[in-house]
């Protein structure tokens, strides 16, 4: 289950030599033809086809020239291999162009790095990397340029996400202080096999003095990724091609069957039957017609070559398989291939809507499933997240509560205010284009305005405290409002009078008692909400220079600064850290320090502190002084670059109150505070957010009391929990109640809240915690796991500091969009992992829920008293009516209007994660579903991803229902996947989303078009070009049918075999294929504004089983029409079988043209000009 890479000194490398080769190709010029055609008779219907054309090679049953009847189906099997021939060339283009790339690999024979293809690379190679290069195999790091043993990688190629990541060194190999050579390498690598875990790797490296440390993902380099803000790395190439994650992750187009396929194969079948019992039918006919005319030479039968005739049951043997050969008609050979070339056709079209473009983002719709356009018709239910996907995911710092004191930065909110006016006005000069309404304001969360338009109206509102702007922003996506905050002057005046303190009691052992605890709690709270993140801090035009001690520190950086700071949000989650669909193997561990339990006694003893007893070098003292008094000195750019919009929200709120983040290395972190200059504090662990903890931490070494801290910031419902007890004072236990309140009074008002905790360590309890979290470090098997309960015994008892309120707006357009898909028929329900009220303040500012609606809340703390909570609520609803009380409410139920106010379409129904989990127990899924079915719109809160795709996964299995699930963020990948349709949205959150997507939207807006119109297109027009297909050519079929009756049913034809064999491919497919494409039943327009049109695709009125058989007797009656009238016409004239066969041909192509003008209903210059081809 292992992987071992060994290397001695003479180079000797004892692994599997996979090569680093990139292949995607299928076929090679040997194996094409076997290959190709192998894979096509997958499809049954080609298996059908050749069978038939088979058929016809023997004397005895054929009824056509052999050669002939196999000219259409090798012109489809010749067309489909051409396409797979053109695609897989292009492939092998793709991978000659990628295997040619070059890099530097270490010789053993010339003892230095020289140019090797990126197909020439092996496991077990020494590979160098310079800045800006991208990344040809996976490779475990072991050097860098950077005086940390850091490199930074760009990821987008992999996942869509453009913000930096950091990656350091193994352990063991950071203290070189020479150039690493190759030749000296003796360790043993052993680490997992092969797998498609971007978030995850684990193995361990063994030492030549026995020494034995872990890896994981933050010393592996990625393929595909590229190297940043690095001068050079050198490491060794751990999975190379096909074997490196990328590739392993790399799973092709996404193919699914749509709805009206699965009907349609049903709908073939039933066909196929048909024609078997046409051909009974006629066998049976034929052996009692030659039992009857034995005696007489039959004009249509053909004797032995003995001159004898068949007997009646070889007879009608024989003509069963002839019939079966005639009918063949009746299955239509190019079905499937129209079907493909009308879906790519309507995919283009979507691309091509100039309304799905999105200015603001520079994006537009992607369509990246082929083959389920028409399902897009027929979707009953939606799934969302809030985050990201109903609101902007970039987050304002709005309000915050600190030891138990609000402060409600009013100032701040005049600020945002102004912003919204201003956009406003710019709105009414420049309207936004296609039919959307205006934007506007919902409730307490008004949209926010693009981050192209002007900085005119920017810089007149900008606060007078914080860095000013320049005019130009290199960084457009992150607009004035995420990074500019006022402060609270309360707030502000504190936090400079916690500066003042500490700098006069610098020189003095302990300067934090100087603090009251109102202060020390303000002090924390903001050092917590500059260090307690993974916000990278980049300076592109200085290099990097690692701070050794306190002096250097101080002086090194002089000359950074703050005055254009710009962020890059484009992370993998908006909470506070990553987020994976496996929630523990997210989890971060990081240790500064390269030293293990050897270096512990070292670590936690006596030695030469990093700065002196009072938390200052010497040499800074007079520079902190002259800080203090004259300001903030010019300042070159920093780059924040944070992996979620939460983070780069608080930094840039601690910020405005002067406690900036300057600096993050992989030991360190920088802080510059008022009057106190820059303060760095050691950093010896990062414990990272994940979706079951929903907290991270770090581990700090305080720089002024020499403490080790734990800073936990992290979701009220779990950080509140962890609390000391309340009988440790009477003072915490008011702060705490006064802190709970007001986190209520941000949830109603939709803020997304965090708490702040401290703890402060022993350093007997670290010493514990610091060992058993090293073997957990070490661990190769269930180290995720390890980690994660390591993270559960560190943060306990914690001390609360206060919380945050941060806004997250709703995007442009959704109200409107949501009430039009309601008037479409759609149920939409949201799964949100916020809190209960934020979720329902944005359920009413986006108008799922309604003011004047009923809401039934479900909150149950067991499985029990969930059992009785539904129902209780079953019963509730199902006796509910107009005219019902408000005090017949159970508990359990949240009116939010009287209930004679209520919508007649039912309540809602609001219930939380834990509630949530008990619901989909299986004994209560059925009560739950049948509960949320009678309900207007379902909300549920504080769930988890795995629980988003359950509820999906319940609904479409036990609805049958059509689903569609959208999101932005990885939380939301297994959702989109389990749904029918997937659609991701390209924002805040990377592009995990869009890559396990099916379509992609740039906003949540775009969806009313895409459903409302385009869905109803597709499914409109393939609806009806399926159905002609079974009429033409069940007509067809039944004219030869007729004839039977007066042939003896000897499977003569009438029609010149050309004709039929051609039938389906030259005479009657092309008008059908323009219509499929291009026909509209109703404009855009009208569908807009009469979303109840859509109702038709779901409740499937164009193509149901009932639809089939009125279309197939339609058929055999029009059959009998335009057999029937010739034939009376001819009828005892001397006229010859096919001149009298002719017209009746002509007659009916001319009616299949007739029929499908009657019931296109858009006609334009392009279908006319092909149902006159047709007809000529």
């Amino acid at each position: 289950s292992q992987r071992r890479i060994l290397s001695g000194s003479r180079g000797q490398i004892s692994s599997e030599a996979v090569p680093a080769g990139l292949k995607t190709t299928k076929y090679t010029l040997l194996s094409f033809l076997p290959k190709n055609l192998f894979e096509q008779f997958h499809r049954l219907a080609n298996v059908y086809f050749v069978f038939i054309a088979l058929l016809n090679f023997v004397p005895a049953v054929n009824a056509f020239q052999p050669g002939l009847a196999l000219a259409p189906v090798l012109f489809i099997l010749a067309v489909t291999a051409f396409k797979d021939l053109w695609e897989d060339y292009s492939r092998h283009r793709s991978d000659h162009e990628i295997n040619h790339l070059g890099c530097l690999v270490f010789s053993r024979e010339e003892e230095q790095y020289v140019n090797r293809f990126w197909k020439e690379i092996r496991v077990g190679d020494f590979v160098r990397l310079r800045c800006n290069e991208t990344i040809p195999a996976d490779i475990l790091l072991l050097s860098s340029s950077d005086p940390d043993g850091l490199c930074h990688i760009e990821t987008a190629n992999l996942d869509g996400e453009t913000n930096l990541k950091q990656r350091q060194v193994v352990r063991g190999f950071s203290e070189l202080v020479s150039e690493f050579n190759p030749l000296t390498f003796t360790s043993i690598i052993e680490c997992e096999k092969p797998n498609n875990d971007l978030t995850r790797f684990r193995g361990c490296i063994i030492h030549g003095n026995g020494k034995k440390a872990g890896l994981y993902k933050e010393n592996l380099l990625l393929r595909g990724c590229t190297l940043r803000n690095t001068e050079a790395v050198v490491g060794i190439v751990i999975y190379a091609g096909h074997e490196t994650k990328a590739l392993l992750n790399n799973s092709g187009p996404r193919y699914k069957r749509s709805r009206l396929e699965r009907q349609m194969n049903c709908d073939v079948l039933w066909c196929v039957l048909l024609l078997i019992c046409m051909s009974l039918f006629s066998a049976i006919g034929h052996g009692l017609w030659v039992q009857r005319y034995q005696e007489k030479k039959s004009l249509f039968d053909v004797p032995e070559s003995d001159g004898t005739s068949l007997s009646p049951v070889p007879a009608a043997v024989y003509s069963f398989l002839t019939m079966i050969i005639v009918l063949q008609v009746l299955i239509p050979i190019s079905l499937y291939v129209s079907i493909e070339i009308v879906k790519v056709c309507q995919v283009y079209f979507i691309n091509q809507d100039i309304e799905l473009y999105d200015e603001e983002t520079d994006s537009q719709l992607q369509c990246r499933a082929l083959n389920i356009t028409e399902d897009l018709g027929q979707i009953q239910y939606i799934f969302s997240d809030k985050t990201g996907t109903l609101t902007e995911n970039k987050m304002v710092f709005r309000r915050c509560t600190v030891s138990g004191i609000e402060y409600s930065h009013d100032a701040n909110a005049q600020r945002l205010a102004r912003y919204q006016e201003a956009d406003s006005e710019e709105e009414e000069v420049v309207p936004r284009g296609g039919s959307l309404p205006p934007r506007g304001a919902a409730g307490g969360h008004p949209s926010t305005r693009a981050a192209h338009q002007s900085q005119s109206s920017r810089s007149s509102t900008k606060g007078a405290v914080g860095p000013s702007l320049e005019q130009t922003d290199p960084w457009p996506l992150c607009p004035p409002q995420e990074k500019d905050v006022t402060p609270d002057p309360k707030l502000l005046e504190k936090v400079r009078e916690c500066g003042r303190c500490l700098a006069s009691a610098r020189h003095q052992e302990h300067p934090l008692d100087h603090l009251s605890p109102e202060l020390s709690d303000i002090f924390d709270f903001f050092i917590a909400l500059t260090i307690c993140n993974t916000v990278v801090v980049t300076s592109p035009d200085q290099p990097r220079q690692k701070a050794s001690s306190g002096a250097s520190v101080l002086e090194a950086d002089k000359g950074l600064g703050l005055d254009a700071v710009s962020v890059f949000l484009r992370g993998s989650l908006g909470h506070c850290a990553p987020l994976s669909s496996t929630p523990k193997a997210s989890l971060l561990s990081t240790l500064a320090n390269d030293g293990a339990l050897l270096r512990l006694e070292e670590r936690l003893g006596a030695g030469t502190p990093r700065f002196a007893s009072n938390g200052y070098s010497s040499a800074a003292d007079g520079w902190a002084a002259e800080r203090s008094a004259t300001g903030p000195e010019p300042r070159a750019e920093l780059r924040y670059e944070a992996e979620s919009p939460d983070e780069a929200a608080l930094v840039h709120a601690a910020r405005a109150y002067s406690c900036a983040l300057v600096g993050r290395l992989h030991d360190q972190v920088s802080v510059e505070l008022p009057h106190l200059g820059r303060l760095t504090f050691e950093l010896l662990h990062t414990l990272g957010f994940d979706s079951i903890r929903k907290r991270m931490s770090v581990v700090i070494r305080h720089p002024l009391t020499d403490e080790i801290n734990v800073y936990t910031k992290g979701a009220d419902s779990v950080v509140m929990d962890l609390l000391l007890p309340c009988s440790t004072g009477r003072h915490q236990m008011k702060i705490r109640s006064k802190t709970q309140n007001y986190l209520n009074l941000y949830a109603v008002e939709g803020l997304r809240t965090l708490c702040i905790a401290k703890r402060v360590l022993s350093k007997e309890e670290y010493a514990c915690w610091l060992q058993s979290h090293l073997e957990a470090e070490s661990a190769v098997d269930n180290r995720e796991e390890l980690l994660f309960q390591s993270a559960i015994r560190l943060e306990t008892n914690l001390h609360l500091l206060g919380a945050t309120g941060i806004e997250d707006r709703l995007q442009d357009g959704v109200p409107e969009t949501i009430a039009k898909l309601r008037q479409a028929g759609l149920q939409i329900w949201v799964l949100t992992g916020d809190k209960q009220e934020t979720a329902v303040n944005i359920a009413h500012a986006c108008k799922l829920l309604d003011h004047d609606e009923e809401v039934i809340t479900l909150n149950a703390e067991s499985q029990e008293a969930c059992e009785a909570l539904l129902d209780q609520c079953l019963r509730y609803v199902q006796s509910c009516s107009p005219q019902r009380t408000a005090g017949s409410l159970s508990v359990g139920f949240a009116p939010l209007c009287s209930p004679s106010e209520a919508t007649a379409s039912g309540p809602s129904l609001v219930i939380d994660g834990r509630s949530l989990a008990y619901a989909l127990q299986k004994n209560l899924e059925d009560k739950f579903l049948f509960l949320a079915k009678q309900c207007r719109s379902v909300l549920c809160c504080r769930s988890t991803p795995l629980q988003k795709s359950m509820v999906v996964k319940l609904v479409r299995s036990k609805l049958k229902a059509m689903t569609l699930a959208i999101g932005d963020g990885a939380n939301d990948v297994s959702m989109i996947q389990v749904a029918d349709v997937g659609v991701g949205i390209s924002g805040q959150e990377g592009m995990q989303a869009v890559m396990a997507s099916d379509f992609a939207v740039p906003k949540f807006r775009y969806l009313e078009r895409l459903l409302i119109v385009h869905g109803h297109w597709c499914y409109s027009r393939l609806a009806n070009m399926v159905l002609y297909f079974f009429y033409k050519n069940t007509m067809f079929v039944g004219l030869l049918f007729w004839f039977q009756f007066y042939c003896g049913f000897s499977a003569s034809a009438m029609i010149d075999q050309w004709y039929l064999i051609f039938f389906n491919l030259l005479f009657s497919s092309l008008p059908q294929l323009v219509t499929g494409v291009l026909d509209k039943d109703v404009t855009a327009d009208v569908l807009l504004a009469e979303p109840q049109l859509y109702r038709s695709g779901q409740n499937m009125e164009e193509y149901r089983p009932r639809t089939f058989w009125l279309n197939m007797a339609d058929a055999a009656f029009q059959s009998l029409v335009c057999f029937f009238i010739p034939y009376l016409a001819y009828y005892d004239s001397d006229t010859d079988i096919f001149t009298w066969g002719t017209p009746i041909t002509a007659v009916a192509l001319f009616t299949f043209l007739l029929h499908l003008g009657i019931e296109t209903k858009t006609w334009v210059r392009t279908v006319g000009l092909t149902q006159k081809g047709a007809g000529l």
